[in-house]
């Protein structure tokens, strides 16, 4: 059985690593000319940090990570608003969690890949996926190349997917109203010293900051946005303080300091859940499944958690890949879905424009109980994984 994958990012590759482990024949196509960054960071969580740990890559990954120890959450004054203790979910669901940068997770990824001999195909874009026969499918790309498979996995991302496109009928994101500039800040001294990540709280705005070492951290920062317009990357810095130069230290600093190149604006998309992921033998798989806002906190953890289950799948049913997509959607789509809703229900609490609505929000906050918080979230992201949460 010939596999091709659709995407080099963490949900392609990961699902590469997955699926060599079991003996199938992989190859992986990228649209991109080289492995990207875009993202700056983010947090693996104990869900996936186990599928990390089955991979045989977690502890190579670990060794490139920061390890945080609470989540605070602060008003754009200052005022403490509560604060989630992270060892605690890593007790419960019994693996850590990690801060790291995406490019340094992108790195031990390919490296655990190339030491499984399999290389990403860069500048591989996908112009049209046709069926030969009843079944293999035909990749016909942008560069004249064809490429025949028996399965196509389709991790190609969530803003324009063509295997989503072929699957589904329909690619197009839904923009949620805001503005994401993220970055990577380095500094010559310790700052962040308790490994805390900082969640500041404002009206209808929003900046995090995420240590992955006591001197770097990622962040991003966070507005409402109606409409989508083209940026220029050398006014980002100067937007960012029009808004946030006030906030609570370090805000002001991180952004002063981070190199404007290492800047990027993003306008926030996510995908509506959809029942049918696959179609013949195509199948979507990660964002192009099932993209959630990052105020989920799981985009790329869920990437990695399909990537184990379906190798799982297709190991358990290789001549009968109905059958495994099907057992595969099911274990996945409900989850899924909750984490996008999920995600969604916090934007529209962050991002609301209404003041006296944010007061009432951050006092609910102060009020919480955030040893049920911790346990609430072990025990959502702990679902389908063999974690005794």
């Amino acid at each position: 059985m010939k596999i091709a994958i659709l995407g080099g990012g963490v949900a392609g590759v990961g699902t590469a690593i997955a699926l060599t482990q079991k003996g199938f024949d992989v190859a992986v196509y990228e649209r991109r000319s080289a492995p990207t960054d875009v993202g700056a960071g983010i947090v693996i969580w104990p869900n996936a940090a186990y599928v990390l740990d089955q991979l045989g890559v977690l502890n190579d990954i670990a060794a490139l990570s920061g390890r945080p120890t609470r989540m605070r959450r602060i008003s754009h004054h200052g005022e403490a608003l509560g604060s989630v203790d992270i060892l605690d979910i890593n007790r419960r669901m019994g693996y850590p969690s990690l801060s790291v940068l995406r490019r340094d997770l992108q790195k031990a990824l390919l490296a655990k890949l190339h030491a499984l001999g399999v290389e990403v195909h860069y500048g591989y874009a996908v112009a049209d996926i046709e069926q030969e026969g009843r079944d293999r499918a035909c990749i016909c790309f942008g560069n004249g190349a064809r490429v025949m498979a028996d399965v196509v996995i389709g991790a190609d991302g969530r803003m324009d997917s063509p295997s989503r496109r072929y699957v589904h009928g329909d690619s197009r994101p839904v923009y949620q109203g805001f503005i994401n500039w993220v970055g990577v800040y380095e500094a010559q001294e310790d700052v962040f010293t308790d490994m805390a990540v900082r969640d500041y709280w404002g009206v209808g705005e929003r900046f995090g900051i995420v240590p992955v070492s006591k001197r770097a951290a990622y962040w991003a920062g966070a507005i409402v946005s109606k409409s989508i317009e083209e940026g220029n990357p050398e006014r980002y810095k100067k937007e960012l303080l029009s808004v946030f130069s006030a906030w609570p230290s370090p805000v002001a600093k991180v952004i002063e300091e981070t190199p404007v190149e290492s800047i990027h604006k993003v306008y926030v998309h996510d995908h509506d859940p959809i029942a049918l992921w696959h179609k013949r033998n195509v199948i979507v798989i990660g964002d192009a499944a099932h993209a959630p806002l990052p105020t989920s906190g799981q985009g790329a953890c869920q990437a990695l958690e399909d990537a184990w289950h379906l190798a799982n799948c297709l190991q358990e049913n290789p001549r009968d890949l109905n059958a495994a997509f099907t057992v595969f959607t099911a274990v996945r789509s409900e989850k899924t879905a909750d984490i996008i809703r999920a995600g969604r229900a916090l934007a529209a609490a962050l991002f609301n424009t209404d003041a006296s609505f944010c007061e009432a929000r951050n006092a609910s906050s102060k009020s919480s109980d955030f040893a049920e918080v911790a346990k609430s979230m072990a025990q959502f992201w702990g679902r389908g994984l063999p974690l005794n949460v």
